[in-house]
């Protein structure tokens, strides 16, 4: 009896080791399919041909990992959950974010599959572990590629974002950075000169204000400026460190990612080892290339700080002192009127300047910039006057 009870138990036991052991592979398969249908969707909507080959190869290897999955659940006796429950990961995010969200989205999925395979390997036996080291493994590759799918990501300048809207032109570089400037200051000043004028009717305040605005405006785009050039070379020292760090520990893998950039430009596979081969001769320009194409980083394009502050400096001062002007001297309302009318001009002319580094018209870069400034002029002057009269 008591045998037949250590039996039972025993029997017991490994029944429900299997029944674990199952659950884990089918969250195994599951995961795997997912990843084959979202893979398989997104190739659906590409229209780039390189980047469709790679979203189906990578379709391709989750939906082997996933037939590893179903034979070995099989084996033990268990049953294939139904294809048709699978759903793509991400759910609206694969609908409505750009491509570059949603491949850096994809890659933390991989990161975190990874995770859940190393907490399920405890429950795991023998053969099925083997399966899952392999499948981790290719997950590993698999972010890898959605990090290079995803694109750089480097930092830009506000005037950058502004202009991301409208084509470049070359030569945009310090042309921008002072229209920003001018721009900034002109804005800033103008606001603070129609406030007063509208509070104090255009006294001798009036040009006080003006003044101190402009003086702060320009010593804080300055300081800005500084500090941002500044920070865009302690990244890119970073970045540099980080992708060091990274050739010594896995060579393989960071060739094999400058390989895949090269082959989203258009190069064969062939093609793109046979350069990363010649790069990978000079161990100082491989790093530096992998910095430039995972992050869009490159030494040669970040301003010098010291420029960079004198300039925003400089240029936010011309354009913040141009609403004093008339206030040194008249006063009352021939100068509000005289820095309304130099201020609106001047900011037709930045309109104007601002097409040079666009492909805009002129004429509709000059309106725009005249817009804003009616409608900030005539919002602070009210303002000003409503103060005025409580």
């Amino acid at each position: 009896m008591l045998e037949a009870h250590r039996h039972r138990e025993g029997t017991g036991s490994i029944m429900a080791d299997t029944r674990e052991l199952l659950r884990a592979l089918e969250k195994s398969w599951y995961r795997e399919m997912e990843g084959a249908v979202t893979y398989r969707l997104l190739a659906e909507r590409e229209k780039d041909t390189r980047r469709r080959d790679i979203l189906q190869k990578l379709a391709a290897a989750e939906m082997g990992h996933a037939e590893k999955w179903a034979a070995r659940i099989r084996e033990l006796g268990g049953t294939i959950p139904d294809a048709s429950t699978v759903k793509p990961t991400l759910g609206l995010t694969l609908h409505a974010a750009s491509p570059e969200v949603i491949f850096k989205k994809l890659e933390a999925n991989e990161e975190r599959d990874i995770a859940a395979y190393q907490a399920l390997e405890s429950v795991m036996d023998e053969k099925s572990r083997e399966i899952l080291r392999q499948t981790a493994a290719d997950e590993q590759d698999h972010a890898r590629i959605l990090h290079v799918l995803a694109g750089p990501q480097s930092p830009r300048s506000a005037l950058d974002l502004i202009l991301k809207k409208e084509r470049h032109v070359t030569g945009a570089g310090w042309v921008s950075d002072a229209i920003y400037g001018i721009n900034d200051g002109l804005g800033a000043v103008f606001g603070i000169v129609s406030g007063m004028a509208g509070y104090t009717g255009g006294s001798e305040i009036v040009l006080i204000t003006g003044l101190a605005g402009m003086l702060a405006s320009a010593l804080s785009m300055g300081s800005s400026a500084y500090l941002a050039a500044k920070s865009q070379r302690e990244v890119y020292q970073g970045e540099i460190a980080r992708e060091k760090a990274e050739i010594e520990e896995n060579p393989e893998e960071e060739r094999q990612e400058l390989e895949l950039f090269y082959q989203l430009k258009g190069f064969t596979e062939e093609e793109a080892r046979t350069l990363v081969a010649r790069i990978q001769e000079k161990p100082d320009h491989f790093l530096k290339t992998l910095v430039q194409e995972e992050l869009g980083l490159s030494e040669t394009t970040f301003p010098n700080q010291w420029k960079a502050c004198l300039s925003a400096t400089t240029s936010t001062a011309v354009g913040g002192i141009i609403p004093v002007i008339p206030f040194f001297f008249s006063r009352g309302t021939p100068a509000v009127i005289w820095a309304a009318a130099l201020s609106i001009l001047a900011h037709f002319g930045v309109g104007l300047a601002k097409s040079l580094v666009t492909t805009r018209p002129w004429w509709i870069s000059g309106l725009e910039m005249t817009m804003v400034a009616v409608i900030a002029g005539g919002i602070t002057y009210g303002l000003g006057v409503a103060f005025a009269i409580h």
